[in-house]
């Protein structure tokens, strides 16, 4: 047995590539994955008119959704929500068409990367607080035993691209080592708009880093598209990326 993930990332709903989305729900209707999981940036400007697109498009798709939120799921406009309830909005779609997921191969362990505000600018690397990340070493704590694969979800990757450069993420080297610790064998993310499948080590224990490109326009050196994650807990995780837009 196996669990299938299409795993996409930054559709940025309001710059959306639709064609890219049509094909990624053709895909998910034909082939009937056990769950999709989106690690972020759902919208671009967090709009209520962008959620309510996310959420028509999530809930149409017929399957179980795992959302996570990135930095542009966040209010742009309205800064008084923005620095007093910023996740308000997406926890409304999350509550819709979001969920928790585990499986006879995998369980699911959520990592916040995002912020309101940060010592910097801008404001749209990633950001580990210590609380954030205590919630997700208790949780992988509570796995301890357990033979399933650990998956970390989170939106920004913890480490940079090539080892030795700087860090985009605050609080990054420290997150990846302590998961690494905790036992998680995977951390799946997104932000880059790039896709890649790294393996890394901390303090002996290596760890699995996969990232989706986008299913937006806002194109960075790649093309659009996602990726399949086939998961077993006896043969670990084989990641498959598509291209959206080829025949």
């Amino acid at each position: 047995m196996t669990t299938r993930i299409f795993h996409l990332s930054d559709p940025h709903f309001g710059v959306e590539n639709r064609p890219g989305l049509a094909e990624f729900a053709s895909a998910v209707r034909a082939e009937r994955p056990d769950l999709v999981l989106c690690t972020g940036d759902l919208t671009q400007r967090a709009t209520h008119g962008q959620f309510a697109e996310a959420g028509e498009y999530f809930a149409g798709l017929g399957t179980r959704v795992v959302l996570c939120a990135g930095n542009h799921d966040m209010p742009y406009y309205n800064l008084w929500e923005r620095f007093t309830d910023p996740y308000r909005r997406f926890r409304q779609l999350y509550a819709e068409v979001g969920s928790e997921f585990a499986s006879d191969d995998l369980v699911l362990v959520p990592l916040k990367t995002t912020v309101r505000v940060q010592p910097r600018f801008p404001w749209s690397d990633g950001f580990v607080r210590a609380d954030a990340l205590q919630a997700t070493i208790q949780h992988l704590g509570r796995l301890t035993g357990d033979t399933r694969l650990k998956i970390v979800t989170c939106h920004h990757p913890l480490l940079p691209a090539r080892e030795g450069e700087r860090n985009p993420t605050i609080g990054g080297n420290d997150a990846f080592a302590a998961i690494a610790d905790a036992g998680a064998d995977a951390v799946v993310s997104g932000h880059v708009h790039i896709p890649f499948d790294l393996r890394r080590s901390a303090n002996g224990a290596a760890v699995r880093m996969i990232g989706a490109g986008t299913l937006s326009t806002r194109l960075r050196g790649a093309p659009a598209g996602y990726n399949v994650l086939t998961c077993s807990r006896d043969s670990g995780i084989e990641v498959e990326q598509r291209v959206v837009g080829e025949t």
